[in-house]
């Protein structure tokens, strides 16, 4: 059985991978947070320079709502993917996945909603 910060190492690695296969490039920065049935994964530095380009071009919110349209719609299709990988991890079922980026910081989030608050052994305190 795994600890909490195993699983956690675990998710970031491989959303790491899913944003370098699916997105062209990896986070700068990534975090896992396990809380209960819920996990929260914070990327840093996700956007591609094409994707800056755009944003800095385009009119504020056009670029904005066109990078969102677009980063949405890899996720929702490469989903399954997604889900897969955090159930092999976690042993729990994803219910519902939930994610946002900001094109101002480059910051994304991803939320998962798992069916129930998977198990890990704690770590042992010398």
């Amino acid at each position: 059985m795994k600890t909490q910060g195993e699983i956690e190492a675990a998710i970031c690695e491989g959303i790491s991978r899913f944003e370098q296969d699916y997105m062209g490039r990896g986070p700068k920065d990534i975090h896992a947070h396990l809380l209960g049935d819920l996990l929260v994964v914070r990327l840093k530095g996700v956007l591609t320079a094409a994707e800056q380009h755009l944003v800095k071009t385009l009119p504020a919110e056009k670029g904005r709502d066109l990078l969102k349209q677009v980063r949405t719609h890899l996720i929702e299709t490469a989903r399954p993917v997604m889900e897969t990988m955090v159930q092999e991890v976690t042993g729990a079922k994803v219910r519902t996945l939930h994610h946002d980026i900001s094109t101002a910081t480059g910051e994304e989030v991803v939320v998962f909603t798992l069916a129930e608050a998977p198990g890990f052994r704690d770590v042992k305190k010398k």
